[in-house]
């Protein structure tokens, strides 16, 4: 299924019905009194989270959405039929914006948690109504209130404890594979992650978590280059970040710069993004170059103050105790 993190729709919730201007006749009840029934309440469009969703793809093609109107209101105090609410379902962690204003108007985060994002029209009086001590034939009714419409922007962030990021290649669609029952493709040339994947990583002694692996940033990703902007707001719900990096020789970025680079672009998109706590990979630790050059690059990388960890995803060297951290450090988070 395809991947879909954004879309912008219109909503109108149903029109109120019209009040009906009757008057009662039948044989042997003379001067029979008014009787019009009230319109119908029209219905409302709700936006309602659902776990089994995963994307946005429903709502990207059909951008219109309506509501049923309120049935009118009929004779012998009939009151009309309420129009059906409209529920549209999306992913948990869906940010809803008024794409007029820019207003946040909720995020739905738990399954099953509701919005009424536009309100159904109140259903017109009938004529019964208006009867009075001295006016007993009213000849007017009210006719159904208007409904809301609007247009909405929604946006999905996804909902993951754990997010690993790094610059592409580096070896994080390995890494989830290893540590999940995730499958996302892996090949060995750059951007081949184009969607976040999600992975369950179950522990014995602690609770399981959920690890998203974010397509590769580069630098100027805060500025839209490469994927970044694609993908930067699935950093934003995460708990901790594994930062990936490749010190083997044949590539030909510097891993401290790399690693500056990358998190000068998350404060640059949210300055909450920096604050996040963060544990250091060197990765590909099963080439003889690699675990040669570690050694350089453990010292300046421990003065940062982050842990540091030194692991294979392909062979499975280092992840165990990359993943007992991990656990530790989301009891305490």
């Amino acid at each position: 299924m395809k991947f879909v993190d954004e879309a912008r729709i219109h909503v109108k919730a149903g029109d109120g019905g019209n009040g009906c201007v009757s008057f009662r006749r039948e044989r042997n009840i003379p001067k029979g009194g008014p009787d019009g029934g009230d319109g119908g309440k029209g219905g409302d469009v709700i936006l309602q989270a659902d776990a089994q969703l995963s994307t946005l793809i429903d709502l990207a093609y059909p951008q219109q959405f309506r509501a049923q109107r309120g049935a009118h209101g009929k004779g012998k105090d009939q009151t009309g039929r309420n129009g059906e609410d409209l529920i549209i379902r999306v992913p948990v962690g869906t940010l809803i914006r008024d794409d007029q204003t820019g207003e946040v108007l909720q995020d739905l985060l738990f399954d099953g948690q509701q919005l009424v994002v536009a309100e159904g029209g109140r259903g017109g009086r009938g004529n019964a109504r208006f009867a009075t001590a001295t006016q007993r034939a009213p000849r007017r009714a009210e006719k159904g209130e208007k409904s809301e419409e609007r247009w909405l922007r929604l946006e999905l962030k996804l909902l993951a404890d754990v997010g690993l990021i790094g610059y592409p290649n580096v070896g994080k669609s390995t890494l989830l594979s290893k540590i999940s029952s995730a499958r996302p493709k892996i090949a060995d040339y750059p951007f081949t992650t184009l969607i976040p994947n999600l992975g369950v990583v179950i522990r014995e002694e602690h609770r399981p978590f959920v690890v998203a692996d974010i397509p590769g940033l580069i630098e100027g990703a805060s500025q839209g280059a490469g994927l970044g902007l694609t993908f930067l707001r699935h950093v934003e719900r995460t708990r901790l970040l594994i930062h990936l990096l490749d010190i083997s020789e044949d590539t030909s970025g510097n891993p401290m710069k790399d690693f500056h680079a990358l998190n000068h672009e998350l404060k640059a998109y949210h300055s909450s993004l920096g604050e996040k706590n963060q544990m250091i990979a060197l990765n590909k630790i099963d080439l003889p170059s690699v675990r040669k050059r570690a050694a350089e690059f453990e010292k300046p990388f421990k003065k940062i103050g982050h842990q540091l960890f030194l692991i294979s995803g392909r062979t499975g060297e280092g992840v165990e105790e990359l993943m007992e951290a991990v656990s530790e450090a989301l009891e305490t988070i």
